[in-house]
């Protein structure tokens, strides 16, 4: 697999810094070690860094050898989850109920690898912007940056992001042009009835047979409420209510998510949900009050872009070692909010089998044979968009 080879020669380091970043896990808004870290690494290299949009993200900045009036922007994730971490490695977390689970300690260090090459050899004409964003897991950071003037401060012609993918073998990478990942939105309902004693059902009007009866109905929006061809989810994830044996509570609480790839298919869900909840809780004398917040858009890569970044996924991997045409996922990214300022691309590096575990499980690692790989694509990338003239 033709790395390059200055990267590879530094894969030491590589995994050094992402053993650090991923022994000292940072939640969303709160990466301020992990900032210090990437921002102190840039400037070793010679990039200029701006710090505190969204808070805690980092921006590094690097002109080519050329100027030129061209620019782009690369984007990694900084934050972690809230896992308790159970894996045995000597860098395991040191933040008790904090866990890289997702790879962005991977992200990063592949995003500060092709920063060093670049730095050192600056093959290009143009500017690139290397953004580290915090806050992705659920809390929306991209949007935070996007809302704070990211692309204003930092004008660029394109964005490009990137994420391992588990299972997936080590090095392969996988795209689609369009939709690549789902929206995420959350809701959530509160059905109120009347509270009694659990012997005496008929003195009250039960909000948990209400709740259940409630959760049956909302899996007939994806069956019933929506095209059959689409890609509809609605997942309800949480339920509470209710605090001992002999009691029927007043009021019990339903949480969850839908994913779609289309913003008339989001209004539809939340349409719908509204309109089961009311019904199913005022046809069993109980009442609703539903909740809907909008959390990320669909993630949609623009055609042009796409191919760009399969282009150059294949000068790193080989032509057989992309798929242009994945399947996309009900996952969802808020790299969204950047595709929808500015054109662009997101796709997918193989993790590998590793041991098994998948992304948000205790037991997931991110692979560091993979971080040349990840770090030669992104400056391979530059070289491409923002070639020198001959």
């Amino acid at each position: 697999m033709p790395i390059v080879n200055r990267i590879a020669d530094f894969q030491h380091d590589l995994a050094a810094w992402r053993h650090e970043i991923h022994a000292h896990p940072e939640t969303a808004f709160e990466e301020r070690r992990t900032a210090e870290f990437v921002a102190a690494r840039l400037q070793e290299f010679g990039i200029a860094v701006h710090r505190g949009l969204a808070g805690t993200g980092v921006v590094g900045t690097l002109t080519g050898a050329r100027p030129g009036g061209r620019a782009i922007a690369l984007r990694a994730d900084m934050d972690a989850l809230h896992i308790h971490e159970r894996n045995g490695h000597d860098y395991v977390s040191q933040n008790p109920g904090k866990m890289h689970a997702c790879g962005h300690d991977g992200h990063t260090t592949m995003l500060l690898g092709a920063a060093r090459y670049l730095a050192e050899t600056r093959n290009f004409a143009g500017t690139v912007h290397f953004i580290f964003q915090p806050a992705e897991e659920n809390e929306g950071g991209g949007r935070v940056m996007v809302e704070q003037g990211l692309f204003e401060k930092f004008p660029v012609e394109a964005v490009f992001g990137m994420h391992n993918w588990p299972g997936m073998p080590a090095g392969r990478f996988a795209l689609r042009a369009g939709p690549m990942m789902a929206s995420f939105d959350i809701f959530e309902i509160t059905v109120t009835g009347k509270g009694t004693h659990a012997a005496l059902p008929h003195l009250g009007i039960d909000p948990v047979v209400a709740a259940a009866q409630l959760v049956l109905g909302l899996q007939t929006i994806a069956s019933r409420n929506t095209p059959p061809l689409e890609s509809t989810v609605v997942s309800v994830t949480q339920i509470h209510g209710g605090d001992t044996w002999n009691v029927i509570p007043d009021a019990v609480v339903l949480r969850g998510t839908t994913r779609s790839f289309k913003p008339e298919l989001q209004d539809a869900m939340e349409a719908a949900i509204r309109r089961i909840a009311e019904g199913v809780a005022g046809a069993m004398g109980a009442s609703a009050a539903v909740r809907y917040e909008r959390r990320y858009p669909p993630t949609v890569n623009s055609p042009a872009e796409a191919e760009i970044a399969a282009a150059t996924a294949a000068e790193v991997a080989g032509e057989a070692n992309v798929d242009r045409a994945i399947t996309p996922t009900m996952g969802s990214e808020d790299f969204a909010f950047m595709l929808q300022a500015r054109p662009g691309a997101y796709l997918f590096i193989g993790n590998g089998p590793g041991n098994g575990a998948g992304l948000h499980n205790p037991h997931y690692d991110f692979n560091d044979d993979i971080l040349p790989i990840g770090a030669s694509y992104w400056a391979r990338l530059v070289e491409r968009v923002l070639a020198k003239a001959a």
